[in-house]
C-alpha cells in the first residue's frame, strides 16, 4: 500500500482531479438515489396514515389513469357497500373535478364596464381541483385540518334529501391554503365556480352570470390525497349540481374510498366487495402502493441512465490516470519483476492504486451527495407549495449510503482492468536494456 500511495503521491494534481472526478459522479448518483427514496417513503407514508384500506373505482379502470370514469349511484353506495360487508367501517364516495374559481374583486370589477376595460391586467380566474364528499362518511379516513373558519357542519348530504336533489342547498365550501392565498381571499368570503374558463375579460360577465357562487366557510391546510393542489372541498350533491350530475340516475362519483375496522383482512374484503359491486374494481392499499413503486421505479430508471453516464465518465477518467502512472513506473514495475515480484504482486499494486483513489472519491462524493441532496430538498420544498407536514423530497439513510459505497468500489475495479493488463505486459528485458 505504501508503495501505492507514494506513486500516487508524486503527481498530487493529477490524483486531486480524479478523486474528485470520481467524487462528483458519486454525489450524483446518491443524489438521485436519495430523492427516489425520499419521495417513495413519503407518499407510502401518506398512503399508510390515510386511513384508505380498499380504494373503489369503475369496472377495468387503472390506477396509474389520468382521469376515473364516472361512478353511478355514488349516495347509495355508502350504505350499500358496508351492508354488504360487515367489516367496512365507512365508505366514502369523492367526485374529483377540475373547476375555475373567482373572487369577489373580479367580480365587482366584470361589473364596471361590458366589454372588460374595468378588469385591471392580470386579473382573471384560477383554475384548482375539488373534491365533493359526504363529511359524514369519512370517518376513519385522514381529512384536511382546519386552519380558519369551520367545517361544512350540516349532517349528511342536504342537498341530495334521499335521492330527490330537491333538499336545501347550503353554498359552502372549503378551500384549502393553497387555493385561498391563489384567491385572496378569507373565510366568510364569497367565490364563484365553474367548468369553463372565460375567454377573455369581456366575457366575465357572461361567465359570472353562469357561475355558481359559493360562500368560504373555512381554510384548510395540505391534503395527502393531492398535496400540492389548489384545492375546494364541497358537499357531493352540490358538487354534482355544478359538473351536471346531481339526478338520481347519475349521481356520479369518482372514487369510493373505504376504510375498515380490520385492515388485515383488505384482501378478503376486496373478494368480497367484488362479488357484490361487479360494476366496481376494487383495491387494497397494496395495489395503490405499488402503482406508488411503478412511478418512483419510472424515475429510477430515468435516473440511473443519468447517473451512468456520470460513472462511465469517472470510470474512463480514472483508467486513463492509472494507465498514465503505469506508463510512467514501467521501468520501475520491470525491475520489481526482475528481482523477484510476482505478476500477482504488481497488478496487486495497480489495484491498490484505484482502491487509494476510490477512497478518496469516497470522501468527496459523500458529503458533497449530502449537501446536494438537503440542497435540493430545500429548494424543492419551498418550490412545490402545500405539501403535507413530513413530507420530504429525498432520504440519505443507509441504503443510499451503502449503494454510493459499492459504486465507488465498482469505480475502482472497472477502471483497475486496462492498467492491470498493461502492467502485466510490461517487457522486462527490453524495459531493463533501454537507456
Amino acid at each position: 500500500m505504501l508503495y501505492s500511495w507514494d506513486s500516487l503521491r508524486r503527481r498530487p494534481g493529477r490524483m486531486v482531479l480524479t478523486a474528485v472526478g470520481i467524487g462528483l459522479a458519486t454525489s450524483l448518483v446518491l443524489v438521485l438515489l436519495s430523492v427516489s427514496a425520499g419521495i417513495q417513503a413519503s407518499a407510502f407514508r401518506l398512503a399508510t396514515s390515510s386511513g384508505v384500506d380498499l380504494l373503489g373505482t369503475s369496472a377495468n379502470t387503472s390506477l396509474t389513469s389520468e382521469s376515473f370514469p364516472p361512478l353511478p349511484g355514488a349516495h347509495r353506495l355508502a350504505s350499500e357497500i358496508p351492508k354488504a360487508d360487515p367489516n367496512v367501517a365507512s365508505a366514502s364516495p369523492w367526485l374529483v373535478s377540475s373547476l375555475v374559481f373567482a373572487n369577489a374583486s373580479l367580480y365587482a370589477a366584470s361589473n364596471r364596464s361590458t366589454n372588460g376595460s374595468g378588469v385591471p391586467s392580470g386579473w382573471q380566474p384560477v383554475s384548482g381541483t375539488s373534491i365533493g364528499w359526504i363529511p359524514d362518511d369519512n370517518g376513519g379516513l385522514e381529512v384536511p385540518s382546519l386552519i380558519e373558519g369551520r367545517n361544512l357542519t350540516a349532517p349528511g348530504d342536504p342537498h341530495y334529501a334521499n335521492g330527490t336533489f330537491h333538499g336545501p342547498v347550503t353554498d359552502e365550501l372549503l378551500l384549502n391554503s393553497a387555493l385561498a392565498g391563489l384567491l385572496h381571499v378569507q373565510p366568510n368570503a364569497t367565490v364563484w365556480v365553474s367548468l369553463q374558463s372565460p375567454s377573455g375579460p369581456a366575457a366575465l360577465p357572461g361567465w359570472f352570470a353562469s357561475a355558481t357562487a359559493f360562500r368560504v366557510v373555512g381554510i384548510t391546510g395540505p391534503f395527502w390525497f393531492l398535496p400540492s393542489a389548489a384545492l375546494g372541498m364541497f358537499y357531493l350533491s352540490e358538487l354534482q349540481s355544478v359538473t351536471g350530475s346531481a339526478t338520481p340516475s347519475t349521481d356520479y362519483a369518482s372514487l369510493v374510498l373505504i376504510h375498515l375496522t380490520d385492515p388485515t383482512t383488505s384482501s378478503h374484503d376486496q373478494a368480497v366487495l367484488s362479488a357484490a359491486f361487479p360494476t366496481i374494481t376494487f383495491f387494497t392499499l397494496g395495489d395503490v402502493l405499488s402503482a406508488v413503486q411503478h412511478v418512483v421505479n419510472l424515475y429510477r430508471t430515468f435516473g440511473t441512465l443519468v447517473g451512468l453516464i456520470g460513472i462511465l465518465v469517472a470510470t474512463l477518467f480514472t483508467a486513463t490516470v492509472l494507465l498514465m502512472s503505469v506508463e510512467d513506473r514501467t521501468r520501475e514495475l520491470a525491475v520489481l519483476r526482475a528481482i523477484g515480484y510476482s505478476r500477482a504482486r504488481i497488478g496487486g499494486f495497480v489495484l491498490e492504486e484505484a482502491a487509494l483513489l476510490a477512497a478518496m472519491g469516497l470522501l468527496v462524493g459523500l458529503p458533497a451527495g449530502a449537501v446536494g441532496a438537503y440542497l435540493l430538498n430545500r429548494f424543492l420544498s419551498r418550490l412545490v407549495t402545500g405539501l403535507p407536514t413530513g413530507f420530504t423530497f429525498v432520504a440519505f439513510n443507509t441504503s443510499v449510503l451503502l449503494q454510493g459505497i459499492l459504486l465507488v468500489l465498482a469505480i475502482g475495479l472497472a477502471a483497475s482492468v486496462i492498467p492491470i493488463v498493461r502492467a502485466l505486459r510490461i517487457p522486462v528485458a527490453e524495459e531493463l536494456r533501454a537507456p
